[in-house]
């Protein structure tokens, strides 16, 4: 029976929604992390009965013709790049961006990554990383004796160095920003990586016309809500167990044809 096929279709689209809501959930206390949301699509049509063709020739076309569809896929796991909360942590290296934005990573082998998670501290060469020891690019170096770090909301870091009157212009922080942030391909550790479907970084100067500011002292936390999740989470199951019992009923019908036949 096809209702079978089409039931474990439903079943297997709602273990992925599941996943997926399980992966916000854990990621909950993970700074600057996306939400993602799983996408379906109904497949294929089996044409039963074609529409706008006669029954008998000089006979009007028939309005509706009958279409079975053969059941669900998932179409795309979509990642929501909507602005979490600021946090106030009190740490100098703390940089958060309130708007649109990408902080510019150096990878280990060169390639240059993307993350929103500005959890920033000093490596052994002064210079500002992130806390898996990637470089922040442009790279900024802290001088020796610095007492005070400064960073503005366009970007502009100013060090206070013991013995100068005058704080001293460190670097300027640029912004990346893209035509499509869900084409960008996570790659975890808080780092995205650009694709085709992103298109290609635009890079500025933050709080330029379109590219968010700067908060100093400041986490962007993750945008996942956990009522909506464990909403969203309880329509996962009772679609699963709705499934579920779509192939039961089947089977009962396939074994109360099988012993009238018998």
């Amino acid at each position: 029976m096809k209702a079978l096929a089409i039931a474990a279709t439903g079943m297997s689209a709602q273990q992925l929604n599941v996943q997926v809501i399980a992966n916000n959930i854990a990621n909950i206390n993970t700074t600057a992390f996306k939400r993602s949301r799983a996408e379906f699509t109904d497949l294929t049509y089996q044409v039963e009965r074609l529409q706008g063709v006669p029954n008998r020739g000089r006979d009007n076309p028939i309005p509706e013709g009958a279409r079975l569809g053969l059941g669900v896929r998932s179409a795309a796991i979509r990642n929501l790049h909507l602005q979490g909360t600021l946090a106030n942590t009190g740490n100098t290296y703390d940089l958060a961006i309130n708007g649109r934005g990408w902080f510019q990573i150096q990878g280990p082998n060169g390639q240059t990554f993307y993350t929103r998670a500005g959890a920033f501290n000093v490596n052994a060469d002064s210079q500002l990383v992130t806390t898996d020891g990637y470089e922040l690019e442009p790279a900024i170096i802290v001088p020796d004796k610095t007492i005070q770090v400064t960073v503005n909301e366009t970007g502009q870091v100013y060090a206070k160095v013991d013995g100068q009157v005058q704080p001293r212009l460190l670097g300027q922080l640029t912004l990346a920003t893209f035509a499509n942030d869900s084409g960008l391909e996570p790659l975890g550790n808080n780092l995205y990586k650009e694709t085709t479907a992103s298109g290609v970084a635009v890079v500025g100067a933050a709080a330029d016309p379109g590219f968010g500011k700067i908060m100093q002292s400041y986490l962007e936390s993750s945008n996942v809500d956990p009522v909506k999740e464990i909403t969203e989470l309880i329509q996962a199951q009772r679609s699963y167990e709705m499934n579920s019992k779509v192939i039961t009923a089947s089977d009962e019908m396939a074994q109360t044809i099988t012993k009238n036949m018998g």
